[in-house]
């Protein structure tokens, strides 16, 4: 009899250690999730909500906030260097996001095959994605030096003629968007190469062997089989593009004449150049709902194509 209370009480007791084991181990997610919600709400939701607010002030850094409801919003909208601003950002993004996208997805479908020098062609298309936009604008503003530009040079050795690539109007933004692209090349191309080789091979050897060319076999697998990837390349890519500003404030600094002004300089020279938090704050708000919209119907369309 005492063995069997005995023995009784040690299961009662395991049973006790495990319903308590199992009500603590629940709350370990959480415990581990601690750090991301707060630098999450710290350094992301925090900043979001109190530039709403600010929108809705009149605030220079030096006295205190004065709200004045949508004030802000309706002179950001009469303001004609506002509109300037956002055609020279959709431009930007119309320009850059197509060739940003098929242009590493080309790369990537050839470095993805079994080709001499693979690996070195690797790293000489990733390779600027390490460089930093201060370094890139540099760089690229002595390739488009009217004088001495390698730009100009190699153009001359073709026998056309040389451009003042960052003081015309019409080739400000061409030479902006062709140095993103050189520069950000490398980060959707790992994207890329990563989902190509999420494709199964046996699909391509059995495409292969019913006759299937090489059109075929992109259109009916390769394409199908990157959709995913190239949806959130899509989506990242374009964000990425409405956010332009350092290789723009480097290169240029918006000029000339305003024509590659884009909105993130807009907020910038508004809010620490003229001390306008509350417009500026009301300008980061109208590019957050463009942006926001723009991915919602990125990712319907993409959706229903699926």
């Amino acid at each position: 009899m005492d063995i069997t209370q005995a023995t009784s009480k040690v299961a009662k007791g395991a049973r006790v250690r495990r319903l308590v084991w199992g009500e603590q181990s629940a709350f370990y997610p959480l415990i581990f999730m601690v750090p991301y919600l707060v630098f999450f709400v710290v350094f992301m939701l925090w900043p979001i909500f109190y530039g709403l607010y600010v929108s809705l002030t009149k605030w220079d850094l030096l006295t205190p906030p004065q709200f004045v409801g949508l004030k802000n919003y309706i002179d950001v909208l009469r303001d004609d260097l506002f509109w300037r601003s956002f055609r020279n950002t959709v431009l930007f993004v119309a320009l850059n996001a197509p060739l940003s996208i098929v242009i590493p997805l080309g790369l990537a479908l050839l470095v993805n095959g079994p080709i001499l020098g693979r690996t070195i062609f690797r790293s000489a298309f990733i390779s600027p994605i390490m460089i930093s936009v201060s370094t890139v604008g540099i760089l690229w503003t002595w390739f488009y030096n009217p004088n001495f530009g390698l730009i100009n040079y190699y153009l001359g050795k073709l026998g056309l003629p040389g451009q003042n690539w960052l003081s015309q109007a019409g080739w400000a933004m061409v030479a902006i968007v062709i140095t993103t692209v050189w520069w950000t090349t490398g980060w959707n191309l790992v994207l890329f190469l990563a989902g190509l080789q999420d494709i199964p091979e046996e699909l391509y050897e059995a495409a292969r062997i019913d006759g299937a060319g090489s059109w075929a076999l992109f259109q009916y697998i390769t394409l199908p089989g990157l959709r995913p990837t190239l949806l959130f390349v899509t989506v990242t890519t374009v964000i990425a593009s409405f956010r332009v500003f350092g290789q723009v404030f480097v290169m240029t600094g918006g000029g000339p004449f305003d024509s590659t002004r884009t909105l993130v300089q807009h907020i910038y020279e508004t809010g620490f150049r003229y001390f306008r938090m509350g417009e500026a704050s009301a300008v980061a708000w109208l590019l957050f709902c463009v942006v926001a919209v723009f991915t919602l119907l990125q990712f319907r369309v993409m959706s229903e194509r699926q």
